[in-house]
């Protein structure tokens, strides 16, 4: 077994190796970009190399660099996570040049299984069920419209090379074709350094089901059964379950046949995942088993992201059977061996606005608690409170992953339970800093569509109206628990105040409204979104310390509370008591209760006149950058009459592309920034004057 082996990637995934190495006894190596000196998995690693500034380019994509640094620590091996160079045969094949061992594929399978269409032709030679489509090397636009006209409307358009969801557009009619190419080849590019595309007849409604599957230098092949990745947003994972409910017996086992034939078709050594798609959605409810026909998508050569739900069903560790393979060892495991049992649940947690078409947030990460591991609970981050979500790399934050079994095994039961269990933990994530998708993430859990494993890759967009609710008023308490909390902590301050003083015992000291005419009542504004309300403060009668007199909506109510370090408010509202977690940032107020949080902004005693013009928008006509990011494409020019909605720019982000639309109909002035620039949140893009 390998004594030291270097990990050439970041986040979660590093973390997460670093957690199987370090059990093994195995040594791990760090590498690093500027923009991630002080990150997790660094803090992790018994040793850390820079590699280069924050571009992935410069770093965590720079082959020489990180084998050069391999090789300077005296590693072994080198272990690439998945994305960056996970799937880079010139990469696998460098690394066996120097001396150290790719904990992967071979750089020949990685190339026969890179290109999506030159896959597809070696499937369907070794008996693989294909989608109808395009897989050739012809590149024209018009040719492949043309293709598009046979295949029949809407077909998928998606990069030959690379994963995760970039590079992919659905064209629905043959008039929207040229344009989802082209922005398809552009984000392919940008992601993987390959414009190259196929179709494929766009399924819908389907269900999107992979198989684990792992070989060994040896010549023997297991799979570890199948996983449920219906459940996306812009072709991306957002939920993952194992097994993949209402899969019948005899349809688990075809699948498993047809990953392993796939993975024999290409010698293949190490983690890999086969993927299919299966035409119509599973079962509404109970027992029964979804249509025979799956079709192949695309081979990862590489650990998934999702991986930990086939771990928690299986009892396995795939990150200890990678390092065990590429050892030259046998699998641990033959397949009668490998055991499913429970159900288990993955939820990918971004910084991300889900309610802003998930659009990614940046920022730093002031707090951030998360439920604590037990054999029900699961939980794989890559940052910590004080970490940055940086603009140059996926903003994923962690994984939550839960099992559960139900009684005598019951799918149905285990998966109910897992439910609940990923229910309770989602409410125990708090999480302060930058915007995040938890509060989507638990009503997606608790969707209709989802408890009864409605599931289709549309289910996002189908039960829309249920997972973008509109916004509701935060119940008396969190007004009440957000004002004690305020009063509490100043008088906090000025007793720590009046330690550090000449006169620490003076009266002036005190900050509970005493007059010599009686007690003043504090003010203390509060703002949540369209919504303020004034709650008006004063001092028990009783003069015990953190009690309190508050009135709100016309209701006066006696408050007491403890307000602890960590921003932990133990609190008693007329005899009703109640825990959460009150966090300050600037001027706003994050708010934790169990099931629910809130945000709201605070002003004491004095209400900003410029609030509304200065901190709530622009008013229909302003164009802003809804993120930072890079301007790749403008869709309009300066004079030209657009209706609302109409597509402006395109801008690039995390090398994903957003489009900004007319917020109105009008009348383009003129850009402010060219193709190529950078440009900040919140800047005006361009001139625009609203219709009259």
């Amino acid at each position: 077994m390998f004594k030291k082996i270097l990990i050439a990637n970041r986040g979660e995934i590093a973390c997460r190796i670093i957690k199987t190495a370090r059990r093994m006894g195995i040594s791990t190596v760090a590498v690093y970009s500027s923009a991630d000196a002080g990150a997790r998995h660094v803090r992790l690693a018994d040793e850390a190399f820079w590699i280069g500034e924050a571009a992935p380019a410069s770093s965590y994509l720079a082959m020489d660099k990180i084998i050069a640094a391999a090789k300077a620590c005296g590693a072994q091996a080198i272990h690439p996570g998945y994305g960056f160079l996970s799937e880079n045969a010139d990469f696998a094949a460098a690394c066996l040049a120097a001396g150290l061992v790719f904990i992967g594929p071979s750089a020949a399978a990685i190339r026969a299984m890179g290109s999506k269409s030159a896959a597809k032709q070696l499937m369907e030679k070794a008996g693989v069920p294909l989608t109808p489509g395009y897989h050739g090397d012809n590149q024209l636009p018009e040719f492949l419209r043309g293709e598009a006209n046979k295949i029949g409307y809407p077909v998928l358009i998606k990069a030959a090379a690379g994963g995760g969801g970039k590079g992919m557009r659905v064209a629905g009619s043959a008039a929207d074709f040229l344009a989802a190419l082209a922005s398809c080849q552009r984000e392919a590019q940008a992601s993987f350094g390959d414009a190259n595309v196929l179709l494929e007849k766009y399924l819908q409604p389907a269900r999107h089901i992979e198989v684990q599957i792992f070989g060994d230098s040896h010549g023997n092949y297991v799979h570890l059964f199948e996983r449920d990745c219906s459940v996306q947003r812009r072709h991306q994972k957002v939920l993952e379950e194992a097994p993949a409910p209402g899969l019948g017996a005899a349809q688990r086992a075809a699948m498993g046949r047809a990953a392993l034939r796939a993975a024999q078709a290409v010698g293949y050594v190490g983690a890999g995942t086969v993927e299919f798609i299966v035409p119509g959605g599973a079962p509404a409810a109970g027992p029964g088993q979804a249509g025979e026909a799956f079709y192949f998508m695309e081979m990862n050569t590489r650990l998934q992201v999702e991986h930990p739900v086939t771990e928690l069903v299986t009892g396995l560790d795939l990150v200890e059977w990678q390092l065990k393979v590429a050892a030259g060892q046998t699998l641990p495991l033959a397949q009668e061996q490998i055991i499913l049992r429970g159900h288990a649940i993955e939820a990918r947690i971004y910084a991300e606005d889900a309610e802003k078409g998930f659009l990614p947030s940046i920022g730093r990460v002031v707090h951030f608690v998360s439920p604590s591991e037990t054999p029900f609970v699961r939980v794989d981050a890559g940052v910590e409170a004080g970490d940055d979500i940086s603009p140059h790399y996926d903003p994923m934050i962690a994984k939550l992953i839960v099992w559960d079994e139900g009684e005598n095994g019951n799918d149905a039961a285990s998966r109910a339970h897992a439910c609940a269990r990923m229910l309770k933990a989602l409410a125990e994530v708090e999480l302060v800093g930058v915007t995040s998708n938890v509060g989507f993430l638990s009503r997606l859990i608790a969707s209709p569509a989802f408890s009864q494993a409605d599931l289709d890759t549309g289910l996002i967009a189908r039960e829309e109206a249920y997972l973008f609710p509109e916004p509701v008023e935060p119940p008396a308490e969190v007004w009440l628990g957000v004002t004690l909390a305020e009063l509490l902590r100043t008088q906090q301050c000025a007793a720590e105040a009046a330690r550090m003083g000449q006169d620490p015992h003076s009266p002036w000291h005190v900050r509970n409204g005493w007059r010599a005419s009686g007690r003043a009542q504090q003010v203390v504004q509060l703002r949540c979104g369209e919504i303020e309300k004034k709650i008006m403060a004063a001092a028990s009668p009783s003069d015990q310390p953190g009690h309190f007199l508050l009135s709100c909506d016309g209701q006066a109510v006696s408050v007491a509370g403890q307000l602890e370090a960590a921003g932990i408010l133990h609190a008693d509202f007329g005899g009703r008591r109640c825990t959460m977690t009150v966090i300050p940032v600037a001027e706003k107020r994050h708010v934790f209760m169990p099931g629910a949080a809130h945000s709201m902004r605070h002003v004491m005693t004095v209400v900003d006149p410029l609030h509304h013009a200065g901190q709530e928008g622009s008013g229909e006509g302003s164009v802003l950058a809804p993120m930072p990011g890079k301007v790749i494409a403008l869709l309009a020019a300066a004079g030209d009459s657009v209706a609302k909605g109409a597509p402006l720019l395109i801008l690039e982000a995390m090398k994903m592309e957003h489009t900004v639309r007319a917020p109105a109909a009008g009348v383009v002035r003129g850009f402010h920034f060219a193709v190529g620039e950078q440009v900040a949140e919140g800047v005006e893009l361009l001139g625009f004057e609203p219709a009259a």
